[in-house]
């Protein structure tokens, strides 16, 4: 035996012992140190009872007395052909922000005994960690269970018009429902979306019928109004005309007739002015104005008579032959004239 070898074989077992020695201090300071990151924590317990949680940042746990507590959530993955698909998996860190689970399509029967597929989202918060790790085992399969009974619970009370028009109202319900029932978890939910709503496809055919048939009416309707519209506006438009019509030929009538008594006056004036004027000059001749005028009156009279192609005899009344005597007073008026000039 070579003794030798012997220092440094023992030289050689105390770096190595020393070695282990110090990774199992850098592990055992490592197991020390928790970094939990923004908007997340960490349950601890201490020889498995809860202790406390662990806020964001740098945290010093003790080794081997305290450990983390797992929780189970739910992860999507998308595989390689791309389909995707939900996988649920322990994790030590839980999640404050807002969650969002996408529930894959469920049938739920209607009022009036209709099968519709529904699929809905929920959207909740973490507001108790304590209360969503301790209170129930596995919290995202509960929340779903949660979600479906409830939302068959709610469908099962409208029928299936009130569904498809009702989407606000079965939301509102569905997210009440859901937040009392999850309250004792330590979840807050704050809402439930229905992403689609499918009914069968018999049904689908009968209400692409129905609407057809509703916008065909919509359209008849909507044509008989404009054409009433129309008509109305027609009549509205020959009343208006033949309302100008009747007002231009009153004012032309009005102004005609005005002319008229205008002409008139003027013709009245000329003659009463003639008249004066031989008033006048009779009263130099002393003679009678009035015969004068039943004279000129008279002539024109017999010019009237005699102007026609066919009037060959002329019969003078008897009584005209006194108005004849008051030519002779136009002559002496005329000659009474003449001698002035």
């Amino acid at each position: 035996m070579d003794y030798s070898l012997t220092p440094i074989l023992a030289s050689n077992i105390g770096t190595v012992l020393l070695a282990i020695l110090a990774l199992f201090v850098i592990s055992a300071i490592l197991t020390c140190i928790k970094v939990v990151k923004q908007a997340q924590c960490m349950v601890i317990e201490r020889f498995g009872k809860f202790n406390r949680i662990l806020e964001s940042g740098l945290n010093i746990i003790i080794p081997v007395m305290d450990s983390p507590r797992a929780m189970q959530w739910r992860y999507k993955k998308v595989d390689i052909s791309g389909v995707e698909y939900t996988m649920t998996a322990p994790q030590r860190t839980i999640d404050l922000r807002e969650q969002v689970f996408d529930f894959a399509k469920q049938n739920v029967i209607t009022k009036d005994n209709v099968t519709i597929e529904i699929d809905a989202m929920l959207y909740f918060q973490i507001t108790d960690v304590r209360a969503a790790v301790y209170e129930i085992a596995n919290l995202p399969d509960a929340i779903e269970k949660l979600c479906k009974t409830s939302l068959r619970n709610v469908v099962g009370k409208l029928d299936l018009d009130e569904c498809l028009t009702s989407r606000d109202k079965i939301n509102s319900e569905l997210g009440q429902v859901m937040d009392e029932a999850t309250d004792k978890w330590g979840v807050k939910v704050n809402r439930v979306e229905l992403k689609d709503i499918t009914p069968p496809l018999d049904i689908q055919q009968a209400m692409e019928k129905q609407m057809r048939a509703e916008r065909d009416r919509r359209a008849a309707i909507l044509n008989a109004e404009g054409e009433k519209q129309a008509a109305i506006l027609e009549a509205e438009g020959v009343r208006e005309s033949q309302i100008k019509q009747a007002e231009g030929e009153r004012e032309a009538a009005i102004l005609a007739a005005d002319g008229e008594a205008q002409a008139r006056i003027r013709v009245a004036e000329a003659e009463r002015n003639a008249i004066q004027l031989v008033q006048e000059s009779l009263d130099s001749t002393k003679s009678d104005p009035a015969q004068y005028l039943v004279a000129i009156r008279y002539l024109e009279s017999l010019k009237e008579m005699t102007s026609g192609k066919d009037n060959k005899v002329v019969y003078v009344p008897y009584e005209a032959t006194g108005v004849l005597g008051s030519l002779g007073g136009i002559k002496d008026l005329l000659s009474g004239i003449g001698t002035k000039g």
